[in-house]
Parts: structure tokens; C-alpha cells; sequence
């Protein structure tokens, strides 16, 4: 599988969920339809894509890492860092609130739309996961990509789970000499 990456982030409407204070009850969160305009118009955004909600590389290394170095890709201009998932937001909700994520903002693509329009959706059917996003990281400026960190071997039930280039220190080292 060759990685195409377009040189334009995708047109997609990520399907959110925002804490809505009239409502009561366990679940107090509306519905909200984020445009990928919203996100990426006039701003420089960090996102770190991975394959799932709960599993072991992404929970224990990939998105503490970028959590955990916020502050640092703020101070080189960063607007702002996303998590990108082939999750629904409910589920992404509840993963960062077990790891105390406050800071990077959780973005479900939980029809995989942005995934694939990025070329990046794989299968994952031989660990059951269905489709799913491949490991990467990368910089959007205005729109534009200007840096894709993607993870060698991209393949359907790719029988590894490589994590050496998406990780927050390969992002923090090329913004520091971009």
C-alpha cells in the first residue's frame, strides 16, 4: 500500500460531543458537527493518528506522549494537537478520561471518512478491529500538510504495530529545526 497522503486536508464532518450543562443526568453531551474547516482553517495543528481507543501502544506510548509534551509543541507555535481515532466519540471520551488527557483534543472519525480520505485506513480484521487508521503524526498549517510522520510497512492485517516515526519526539525534533 502506497502512502498518498493528499496535500490538502479532506472536507469531512467530524461527529463530536460537547458537555452540554442543560442536560442531566450520566450522559449530559449534545451532539456537535465539527467541519474540518473549523479545525484547520488559519491555524498550525498537530495530529496524532493512531488505530484505536484502548490498545496497548496508543494508551501506554502514543497519545501520553503528545499529551505529555503539549506545553513543548505549543511553544513552537503549535495552535493546537488532535487525536485522530476510527473510534465514536463516546468511546473516545471515556479512553481520555482514563488517561487524564486534558490537553490534546479527542477527534472521532468514527465512520473512518477523514481516514480514508487521507489514506491512510487499513484493515485490521485479523485482530478483529475491522477498518482502522495506520499509525502516523503530522503538521497542518492553514489547510496544507506540510509533514506526514508515517509508520513503515503500511499494509491490511499488517501482522506488527510499528511505532518509531509518529511519536511526539520525531514532531517536536523537526519543528524545532522546521
Amino acid at each position: 500500500m502506497a502512502n498518498e497522503v493528499p496535500t490538502t486536508i479532506p472536507q469531512v464532518v467530524f461527529k463530536t460531543r460537547v458537555r452540554d450543562e442543560s442536560l442531566a443526568g450520566d450522559n449530559p453531551f449534545s451532539w456537535l458537527d465539527v467541519p474540518s474547516d473549523t479545525i484547520f482553517s488559519n491555524r498550525k495543528v498537530v495530529i496524532v493518528a493512531l488505530p484505536g481507543a484502548f490498545t496497548p501502544t496508543c494508551s501506554s506510548t502514543h497519545l501520553p506522549g503528545y499529551e505529555a509534551k503539549y506545553d513543548e509543541l505549543k511553544s513552537l507555535g503549535v495552535d493546537e494537537v488532535y487525536c485522530v481515532s476510527v473510534n465514536d466519540a463516546f468511546s473516545m471520551y471515556q479512553w481520555s478520561k482514563q488517561l487524564g488527557v486534558k490537553n490534546v483534543k479527542m477527534l472521532p472519525d468514527g465512520n473512518g471518512e477523514f481516514t480514508k480520505e487521507m489514506g491512510m485506513l487499513v484493515k485490521k480484521e485479523n485482530l478483529g478491529f475491522g477498518d482502522r487508521s495506520w499509525r502516523y503524526s503530522m503538521l497542518v498549517e492553514n489547510g496544507q500538510v506540510s509533514k506526514v510522520f508515517a509508520e513503515q510497512g503500511k499494509e491490511d492485517n499488517c501482522e506488527s504495530d510499528p511505532f518509531e516515526y509518529s511519536d511526539v519526539n520525531t514532531m517536536l525534533n523537526f519543528l524545532k529545526t522546521a
